[in-house]
């Protein structure tokens, strides 16, 4: 049974946030408090209909052994006793998924980054197709994709982008795609059919909004310069593309997609905030690093995640030992899906259990 004081300090803080909000609560206050409204709004729904199955398996179970009751209405609530007992275990369980501590970025937007690796042509073109993947995959959850930059190699592939993701709860799914995806196929450039290994990295950084990150003006270096590559005539007489440098971490962005300087700054700026808020959340989970024993993956972007075999039509995810045979349609992004929901699905598992073992304990 979870603590009915758990439930209860939980119930207590969501009406106190409605109780602020109604109260006109403005700013940056009115926009954390909305985003913990939102998400307390479910876990609090969870909780009341975990209290009414409790109560009517109460019920049920006192009628059940009342001995002044006839044997013909005893059955009855016996067989409604073992129906109770299942949709009450079921409701338990999807409230202490619930209730799990939560990734404070998994409501965020996400920026995410795709670079190829060791197989030169071949690594750009599979970059390409991840590229591909996850802007379908986005399309079908609803949720809205930019590009914020795009080198291109010479056969069309993509050496590296970088893609907004906005919507509610996207980095909470895409955050397993960290890491390091690897394909078997025969290359378009391969005249003999042999098979070639080649790799692309995933970065997934959660979007942070204004409230989560603030930069101080003098930390900053801002360069201009010419854009170089395809443009036209436009790139050599403008200086639109923009470098801008944070001093303290000398962690530097160059934008040079777009033709208006502003926009290439707003941009940079858009990546250096999640960047840096990335790097702030991986300091804080090493110093924690204990705790993240035993989740799927760790975020390692040097992490061999997956692999996508041609030849076979398969694709394996090696956190999990999950293996389709669905090849094309998950590249396509069309079933994509199955494979980060089954993920999410082995992480809350993972963590449910580590709790449940310290409570053990």
């Amino acid at each position: 049974m979870i603590p009915e004081s758990k439930l209860l300090r939980l119930v207590d803080r969501f009406h106190a946030i409605e109780a602020e909000l109604a109260a006109g609560a403005g700013g940056a206050s009115y926009v954390k408090l909305s985003r913990e409204h939102a998400e307390l709004a479910p876990v609090v729904a969870a909780v009341e209909a975990y209290r009414h199955a409790a109560r009517e398996l109460q019920d049920a179970e006192a009628l059940a052994e009342d001995p002044q009751s006839d044997a013909e209405m005893r059955a009855l609530a016996e067989e409604e006793r073992q129906s109770l007992k299942e949709r009450f275990g079921a409701l338990e369980h999807d409230l202490q998924i619930k209730l799990l501590p939560k990734d404070s970025a998994d409501s965020s937007s996400a920026i995410l980054e795709i670079r190829a690796g060791t197989g030169g042509d071949e690594a750009a073109l599979f970059a390409g197709d991840l590229l591909r993947m996850y802007q379908r995959y986005a399309q079908l959850q609803g949720w809205r994709t930019e590009i914020l930059s795009l080198s291109e190699s010479d056969l069309g592939g993509v050496r590296e982008a970088v893609m907004e993701v906005a919507g509610q709860g996207a980095f909470a799914k895409l955050k397993f795609e960290s890491g390091v995806h690897r394909v078997q196929r025969v290359p378009v450039t391969e005249g003999g059919g042999r098979i070639h290994t080649s790799a692309a990295t995933v970065a997934v950084l959660p979007e942070p909004e204004d409230v989560d990150i603030s930069l101080d003006e003098k930390d900053l270096r801002i360069d201009v310069f010419r854009a170089s590559g395809a443009g036209g005539q436009h790139v050599n007489k403008t200086e639109s593309a923009v470098r801008i440098t944070h001093l303290p971490t000398g962690i530097a962005v160059a934008q040079q997609t777009e033709k208006s300087q502003h926009k290439n700054k707003a941009q940079a700026m858009k990546i250096l905030k999640a960047r840096l808020f990335d790097a702030e959340r991986e300091r804080q989970a090493t110093a924690r690093a204990a705790e993240r024993k035993g989740q799927v993956g760790s975020g390692d972007r040097s992490e061999r995640i997956r692999t996508y075999n041609f030849g076979q039509g398969r694709v394996t995810d090696h956190r999990i030992n999950l293996t389709l045979y669905k090849l094309d349609r998950i590249l396509s992004g069309d079933e994509l899906n199955e494979v980060i929901d089954a993920l999410v699905t082995e992480d809350q598992a993972s963590r449910l259990a580590a709790l449940e073992s310290e409570g053990v304990g």
